[in-house]
């Protein structure tokens, strides 16, 4: 086995297929990609938010409008859909989004984006997206941005009550605001806390009382 099966693999393959062995990827077998795996996460008061991606390079092509076509809907990433999970409700750009997680695609244009967040996370790409799968779709403005060779997300303007989430891919950055209820999740939160360990615990009671005091929020325990 070992070396001598794996050559014996790669023989076969060219044999069969008749194609280059360079460059070797495949969706169905655990092989290196062009397009690495990737995860980005923000904690915004006690709400975690995660994206789980892939990141396509530049390699000298033109994204905007030939790779990424406008007026099309795009993975916002390669490969499997792009994701992004919220463990509590927040508002994108303003409206509300419950918890959950979602496929994000991104519908790109000259002047202005179109940001979705579909029911559907479990696709391949955006080859079967289905509008009416939607949860919330939000516009934006992309931004003029320093060269970014492999797709990246990141976390902006981080702030106790929310975060800016930002696409950022060649020279263009396509920027989302995720805002969060603080105050009523901990609030919320606080009675499934005191049913655990905390609740024998003088401490626990202490911090919880603290900081309800201190953010001036209420709530009756029982």
């Amino acid at each position: 086995m070992g070396r001598p099966f794996v050559l014996a693999l790669v023989v076969i393959r060219a044999f069969l297929f008749g194609v280059s062995t360079s460059h070797a990827q495949s969706a169905l077998v655990d092989l290196p990609r062009d397009s690495q795996h990737a995860t980005v996460m923000q904690r915004i008061g006690i709400t975690d938010i995660t994206i789980n991606y892939h990141r396509p390079l530049v390699k000298g092509r033109q994204i905007w409008g030939k790779v990424v076509p406008y007026g099309e809907i795009w993975r916002a990433g390669a490969n499997e859909n792009t994701t992004i999970t919220f463990t509590d409700p927040v508002t994108i750009e303003g409206r509300p989004l419950a918890r959950g997680t979602y496929g994000l695609h991104m519908l790109p244009g000259k002047d202005q984006w179109t940001v979705i967040f579909s029911k559907v996370h479990t696709a391949w790409g955006s080859f079967t997206y289905d509008q009416s799968q939607d949860a919330l779709r939000a516009m934006v403005k992309p931004q003029p941005s320093e060269i970014c060779e492999a797709l990246l997300y990141a976390f902006d303007d981080v702030k106790p009550d929310s975060a800016v989430a930002t696409l950022r891919w060649e020279k263009l950055s396509v920027p989302f605001k995720i805002g969060v209820n603080v105050h009523e999740i901990v609030r919320d939160s606080l009675p499934n806390q005191f049913q655990g360990l905390p609740q024998y615990y003088w401490n626990g009671w202490d911090d919880a009382a603290t900081y309800l005091l201190t953010e001036s929020t209420s709530w009756t325990g029982h």
